[in-house]
């Protein structure tokens, strides 16, 4: 097991560089090769993690919500390595020389995952989308999955061609999702929509006719109504805001130096396609759903 500097460490290696202990000609080599939450490095993902500050030494925490679902990760367990962000939350570790006894995995509630302040975890993996307004208090890796919006209903019960079509239904989604945002700045709907804790109540309100469609990125709809809810539908998928794509991102603490090793670890592992291999297994069904515009 290498050893690395855990962030309980760092005031120490502050009061070193303060006092000039480094030469000069070290400092600007390491300034060259990674800048603390940069997002970039020229050193594969084993290398910057050496100098990476990790909360507990040779551990890595990665944080998540509970429950987790499905297809992202499987029985509620996200420690099996099975689903899509289990799969590659243990392929970053693995490029950041982690054994899975070394990953450790935290509760993080996703509602305030992307609060400001300190973290109890080295990054959190939890279909979290990148946002300009979540990135002044947080940092984000480069996308892992680029996400789409999806209009789940009740088969029968409305028929959609269009975003326009959706205004005039009672819509819902759960609070501090993008799927809530897209709701309130694109669709825009005449009547309030319903906003739910998790995605286990806004199911039960779809169920309940509370609502006449919830919404939910892609992977996460599909599983909704293949599995979850017999005789719903997803009638359509768009892209929110600008027409920009959705990327779900890993969350870390502002300024985390960690960022630039887990974007090498993301880079290498689309590169050799990995990444393409892991959804490829996890969400290869999420296909053939209209788009809405």
């Amino acid at each position: 097991m290498r050893l690395r500097r855990t962030a309980l460490a760092a005031p120490a290696l502050l009061a070193l560089a303060v006092t000039g202990c480094a030469p000069a000609d070290e400092e600007s080599d390491a300034a060259d090769e990674k800048s603390p939450g940069s997002g970039e490095t020229s050193q594969t993902a084993a290398e910057c993690a050496e100098s990476a500050a990790f909360r507990t030494e040779g551990r890595l925490s990665i944080g998540t919500d509970s429950p987790a679902y499905e297809p992202w990760f499987v029985d509620d367990d996200p420690t099996n390595g099975e689903g899509y962000e289990s799969a590659v939350a243990y392929a970053v570790a693995e490029r950041l020389g982690f054994a899975e006894d070394e990953v450790e995995w935290v509760t993080v509630p996703f509602n305030s995952v992307y609060k400001p302040g300190a973290k109890n975890f080295d990054f959190d993996i939890n279909q979290i989308s990148i946002t300009p307004e979540r990135a002044k208090v947080v940092d984000f890796s480069d996308g892992y999955y680029s996400a789409a919006q999806a209009v789940i209903t009740l088969e029968g019960g409305v028929e959609v061609a269009d975003i326009a079509a959706l205004t005039d239904l009672k819509l819902g989604a759960q609070t501090g999702t993008t799927s809530l945002t897209a709701i309130r700045d694109v669709i825009k709907p005449a009547t309030e929509p319903l906003v739910f804790e998790d995605t286990n109540a806004a199911k039960q309100a779809l169920l309940n006719g509370q609502v006449d469609a919830i919404l939910a990125d892609l992977p996460t709809a599909f599983y909704i109504s293949s599995v979850e809810i017999e005789g719903s539908a997803i009638v359509g998928q768009f892209q929110p805001e600008t027409g920009e794509q959705e990327e779900f991102g890993m969350l870390f603490e502002k300024g985390s130096d960690l960022v630039p090793c887990v974007n090498a670890a993301l880079a290498e592992m689309r590169d050799d396609g990995t990444l393409a291999e892991i959804e490829q297994e996890w969400l290869s069904d999420v296909v053939d759903v209209p788009e809405l515009s």
